[in-house]
C-alpha cells in the first residue's frame, strides 16, 4: 500500500505543476464560458435539431422516444440517469486525471493534450453550429414525446450550474461521451487491471445510455462526440510537434503575437517531463 503511494509521497510542488494547473484553470473556464455567452440561435438551432431526427428516420435509428418511454414510469432510475448525467462526467474526469498525473504521467499528457484539441473543435462546431437537444425540440414546439427527465425532476435544465457557463444548444456534438471514451482509453492505457479496465469500458457504454434516455442527446451526437475525440486524440498523438513549431517563439506567428510564447512556454513546461521520463510499467 505504502509503495503505491509512493509518487503521491515523493511529490513536491514545482513549476511544472504550476504550469500545468495554470493551463487547465485557464482552458477549462474559458470553454464553458464561450459556449456559455455563444449566440444562441435558437430558430436555427431547432431546425437543426429537426433535421438530425429526420436524418435518424432515413436510417431507421430514430428510437430515442421509445427507449425514453420504456423508463419513464421508474422514477429511481430516472432520478440515476439524471443525476449520472450532472455529476459522473466532470467529477469522474477529474478524478481519473489527477490519478494519471501522478502514477502515468506519459498517458495523462496524452489524453490532457487530446483532451484541449477535442474541445476546442467542439467550442468551435457549437458556436457555429447551434443544435436544439431532444429536450429542447418538445419546448420550441416540435411535439415527438421528448421528456426533459432533469427538467422535470430539479425544475430547471443544469442544477447547481451557473447560467452563463450554459449553452442549451450545443447538443451536437457530444462531448459527454467523447470525453468518457477518452479517459476510457486512457485508464486502458494505463493499467492493465481487469476491474479498472471493466470501468474504462463501462463507464461510456453507460454515458451513451445516459445521454439518450434523459433527452440531452441524439443517437447521432453520440457517433459525432467520439469523431471529435479521435480527431484530437490523433492530432495529440501525432501532430504535437507540429503545432509546437508553428507556434515556436523564432515561428511568424510568434512574432506577430506576443502571448504565443507564453503560451508555448507553458505547454513545454507542463510536457517536459514527456521527454525526460522512461516510460512507465503499467500497473494500478
Amino acid at each position: 500500500m505504502i509503495a503505491a503511494l509512493q509518487p503521491l509521497l515523493r511529490w513536491r510542488p514545482g513549476l511544472r505543476d504550476a504550469a500545468e494547473l495554470l493551463l487547465l484553470a485557464s482552458a477549462l473556464p474559458l470553454y464553458y464560458l464561450v459556449r456559455g455567452i455563444a449566440h444562441q440561435r435558437v430558430d436555427e438551432a431547432v431546425e437543426r435539431g429537426v433535421a438530425i431526427v429526420n436524418f435518424e428516420k432515413s436510417l431507421g435509428i430514430f428510437w430515442e422516444v421509445q427507449l425514453q418511454s420504456w423508463i419513464l414510469p421508474y422514477d429511481g432510475l430516472v432520478s440515476f440517469l439524471n443525476g449520472f448525467y450532472l455529476y459522473g462526467h466532470l467529477p469522474i474526469i477529474g478524478v481519473l486525471a489527477v490519478w494519471m498525473y501522478f502514477w502515468h504521467r506519459p498517458q495523462y499528457l496524452v489524453m490532457r493534450n487530446a483532451f484541449l484539441i477535442s474541445g476546442a473543435i467542439g467550442l468551435i462546431i457549437f458556436v457555429n453550429f447551434p443544435t436544439a437537444p431532444p429536450r429542447l425540440l418538445e419546448a420550441n414546439g416540435v411535439a415527438l414525446g421528448f421528456v426533459d427527465t432533469i427538467f422535470r425532476e430539479y425544475n430547471q435544465s443544469r442544477p447547481d450550474t451557473p447560467s452563463f457557463f450554459v449553452n442549451e444548444y450545443a447538443a451536437m456534438p457530444s462531448l459527454h461521451i467523447g470525453w468518457n471514451i477518452l479517459v476510457g482509453i486512457g485508464l486502458w492505457m494505463a493499467t492493465k487491471n481487469i476491474f479498472a479496465r471493466a470501468f474504462a469500458v463501462a463507464m461510456p457504454m453507460m454515458m451513451f445510455a445516459v445521454i439518450v434516455l434523459t433527452a440531452n442527446h441524439y443517437i447521432i451526437d453520440a457517433f459525432a462526440g467520439f469523431g471529435v475525440m479521435m480527431l484530437g486524440l490523433i492530432i495529440a498523438l501525432t501532430g504535437r510537434w507540429v503545432v509546437l513549431r508553428i507556434y515556436s517563439p523564432d515561428s511568424k506567428a510568434a512574432r506577430e503575437k506576443g502571448w504565443v510564447p507564453w503560451l508555448y512556454w507553458l505547454c513545454g513546461v507542463a510536457d517536459r517531463e514527456q521527454a525526460h521520463q522512461a516510460p512507465q510499467k503499467q500497473g494500478t
